[in-house]
């Protein structure tokens, strides 16, 4: 029995697909726990069972974890909260429940940095260490995916890049760093989750097939769209402003703005690129699969 936390997110939307065609030739049944049961397609709900609630719940995941032999484990972050409660406070009640349920084998998503000189204060990625820590503590074998940035965070430009050919971040221009397709995240989870030979904690860089610039995404987007895209740096102190604006927590805001800042100060260089942590999808694969359509569109 593999349990899928999130199974319409980002993430959990590529995987589900995945694990729906192989882990019934593998013996393996497959259970969701999802708030809004009305948002799994009509076909999936009749191949999985279904846990109907928050997983940050600790009635509904001592419900979903019974019998459970993997947890696919991923926190979404909860702006009206401190960092340390949206991720390490969430996952309180679930980590009870692995150790109650006798769970062998916990995959989770989370984020790149862990050992390098600013891992420790680099807000939503410190928050995200500890909750990887929680986890590893129960005794389950765990396997933490080490994130770098999504390229899907680019859709939140979508508008931008449609009426003002314009995209921001607070990275340096010509920083480098690593990105990834959310749908090789799931495929990574995929296979750990069907192959459970490994035993112990250990962090699983994914790292896309390259580095990338806000410059190099300027101009890639600029080829792929057939429009002019230019970068625009934005202030770290303008970025708080802008989430606090928004009603989010002043810690989760402080949160954001202190991974901002560690990112550009090589949060995410710690890890090297091999075979074994590339992933396939190029950026200037997604843009044509998936951005180019939301800007155009």
């Amino acid at each position: 029995m593999i349990v899928i936390t999130a199974p319409t997110g980002n993430i959990g939307r590529h995987l589900l697909p995945l694990l729906l065609e192989s882990a019934p030739a593998r013996g393996e049944e497959l259970r969701v726990i999802v708030r809004d049961p009305a948002r799994l397609d009509g076909a999936v709900r009749e191949r999985v069972e279904v846990i109907t609630g928050s997983h940050g719940d600790p009635e509904v995941v001592d419900r979903a974890f019974d019998g459970a032999d993997a947890v696919f484990w991923l926190v979404p972050p909860d702006a009206s909260l401190t960092p340390e409660d949206a991720y390490r406070g969430f996952t309180g009640p679930a980590a009870k429940a692995l150790v109650a349920h006798g769970v062998g084998h916990v995959v989770g998503v989370s984020a790149l940095g862990r050992g390098t000189p600013v891992a420790g204060r680099a807000g939503l990625v410190t928050a995200s260490h500890a909750m990887d820590d929680l986890i590893a503590d129960t005794g389950v074998a765990y396997r933490a995916l080490a994130n770098p940035s999504f390229f899907e965070n680019l859709l939140e430009e979508a508008e931008s890049l449609r009426d003002k050919g314009v995209f921001t971040d607070t990275a340096e221009a010509d920083r480098r760093a690593p990105m990834v397709a959310v749908a090789d995240i799931a495929a990574v989870a995929a296979r750990l989750l069907l192959d459970r030979t490994w035993t112990g904690s250990e962090d699983v860089p994914v790292l896309g097939p390259q580095d990338l610039s806000p410059d190099d995404l300027a101009r890639i987007m600029t080829e792929q769209l057939g429009r002019p895209v230019r970068y625009e740096r934005q202030p770290l102190d303008e970025l708080y402003d802008t989430l606090v604006g928004f009603r989010l927590n002043e810690a989760f805001a402080r949160g954001v703005v202190d991974m901002k800042r560690a990112k550009n100060e090589g949060l995410d260089a710690g890890a090297v690129r091999t075979p074994e942590t590339a992933t396939p999808t190029t950026f200037e694969q997604w843009c044509a699969q998936t951005l180019r359509p939301a800007v155009l569109s």
